[in-house]
């Protein structure tokens, strides 16, 4: 079984407000002396408004979901006990009077002296799915196939439509603003391990990013373990949300280890192409349409969503995740994404807004 990990960036917001609130240090000193959670699970992030969690190394989507659900019942306790709530929610629906501090380490302290305003606006949380690969040329090879369906993962991960307490228009409005990174978006094509890295060393060499961690690409191989890290989504929700993402990239990066392994030919998209797919995908969501991976030609949504999960069945089915991920796309395609749920929300006032992220955040899965 192909190994799979994650981790999620979660916001601590007011409780009657809904503004960011700097109390991650407390939160997770809090955390710390919990039972449920390991000393090496919660890690600070770049804003003392957020805090990232992640899983162990997982075989199956139930270790994945048993986890998650574990973590953010016991952060959501311990955020309550620092007076504030913590939110599975990609972007600060409401914007702070003063920058939130930046968590006091040389590194965060560098990005922030490099370029303070990204850094001010980088109340973002997002989703990490690490996959287990046989080595960096695998890797590499399913960086590259994976480059096409990018935007669709951008789409069905939808969750942050909400900025500065109105609707941006954008059912992902993390993806622009991370965009803004210099080195961000859908990854460049390689020619193999060895490009990879000469071209990363590059980058290096060039002093705008400091180092392998300002790759903002969303995916990338990992520097600190043997995996594949996909980016390019929003933090959920709902766990189980969480979960069937899992599952996709799992079932993703098992599919093109085998195409690699038959030879089978590689699809490229032009970059212009695949820049505009991935906008058009942060814009709209699962809202309407999306450009088709293999054609670049409009579909609808629910055309091009179901391709993928017929294209993947037989690694879904194979790693024992097929019912449980067709089910929850069946729901994402029947309810829409909670981009538009956030937005149904704000339209009933902030209360009604926070207590569905609060509760919506440590629900347990359907």
């Amino acid at each position: 079984m192909i190994t799979i990990g994650v981790e999620e960036e979660y916001l601590l917001l007011d409780p009657v407000s809904g503004l960011p609130v700097s109390r991650a240090e407390k939160v997770r000193a809090v955390a710390g002396v919990q039972p449920a959670l390991s000393a090496d699970e919660v890690h600070p992030e770049l804003l003392q408004v957020q805090v990232e969690v992640a899983t162990p190394v997982c075989e199956s989507l139930e270790e994945v979901g048993g986890h998650l659900l574990r973590m953010r019942h016991a952060l959501g306790a311990a955020a309550e006990e620092a007076g504030c709530r913590l939110v599975a929610c990609a972007a600060a629906p409401f914007a702070p009077t003063t920058p939130a501090p930046i968590t006091d380490t040389p590194r965060y302290r560098a990005l922030y002296t490099g370029a303070p305003r990204l850094v001010d606006e980088q109340l973002i949380c997002g989703m990490h799915v690490h996959v287990a690969i046989p080595g960096r040329a695998a890797g590499v090879a399913v960086l590259n196939r994976l480059r096409p369906w990018l935007p669709v993962l951008v789409a069905m991960s939808a969750n942050s439509p909400l900025w500065g307490g109105t609707d941006t228009g954008f059912a992902s409005w993390r993806t622009v603003v991370f965009g803004r990174w210099p080195v961000s978006g859908p990854p460049p094509l390689f020619a193999g391990a060895d490009d990879y890295d000469r071209r990363i060393q590059a980058l290096l060499d060039t002093g705008v990013i400091r180092d392998t961690g300002q790759l903002y690409w969303q995916v990338r191989l990992s520097e600190r373990y043997p995996t594949i890290e996909v980016r390019a989504m929003d933090v959920q929700l709902r766990a189980d949300d969480a979960v069937m993402l899992a599952g996709i990239v799992r079932a993703l990066v098992t599919t093109f280890l085998r195409e690699e392994e038959a030879g089978l030919p590689m699809p490229a998209p032009p970059p212009e192409i695949l820049a505009a797919a991935g906008w058009h995908a942060a814009r709209h969501g699962m809202a309407n349409v999306l450009l088709d991976p293999r054609t670049h030609q409009r579909r609808k949504v629910g055309d091009v969503v179901s391709d993928l999960v017929q294209y993947l069945t037989p690694a879904l089915e194979e790693a024992g995740d097929a019912r449980q991920v067709l089910s929850l796309v069946h729901r994402l395609l029947q309810e829409g994404s909670t981009a538009d749920l956030q937005r149904r929300l704000l339209r009933k006032g902030t209360d009604a807004l926070l207590r569905v992220l609060t509760t919506q955040t440590t629900a347990p899965a359907l």
